[in-house]
């Protein structure tokens, strides 16, 4: 039993040991910084080649004339207009008939002074 009561202590004092912080120590000196290495060199830069030229702009070909007008055709005549035919031959008016005498008008009668009424046919 010996060892189990010592096991007993030992996990109560790891147990409680997780409950205290201590302070820090102090901090132990910075390492030694490695050297840089050499930088290598930039080969030389090439020229840049020359620029063509331009070849000569070309002309631009004549322009064609305009073809000739052609003339307008003569403008026919007008044929001669027929004359008209003779008037044709009326025949003679008839001689005007003689009036008969005219006939002599009765004796006039005498009025009564009588209203006379006129009534029109139908």
């Amino acid at each position: 039993m010996k060892y189990s009561n010592l096991l007993v202590a030992a996990a109560t004092a790891l147990a409680l040991s997780g409950c205290f912080s201590l302070p820090a120590g102090p901090a132990g000196p910075q390492g030694a910084t490695g050297d840089t290495g050499a930088t290598g060199y930039t080969g030389a830069k090439g020229n840049t080649g020359a620029t063509g030229y331009t070849g000569a702009t070309g002309s631009t070909g004549a322009t064609g004339g305009a073809g000739a007008t052609g003339d307008t055709g003569a403008t026919g005549y007008t044929g001669a207009t027929g004359s008209t035919g003779a008037t044709g031959y009326t025949g003679a008016t008839g001689n005007t008939g003689n009036t008969g005498a005219t006939g002599r008008t009765g004796a006039k009668g005498s009025t009564t002074g009588d209203t006379l009424i006129v009534v029109p046919a139908r």
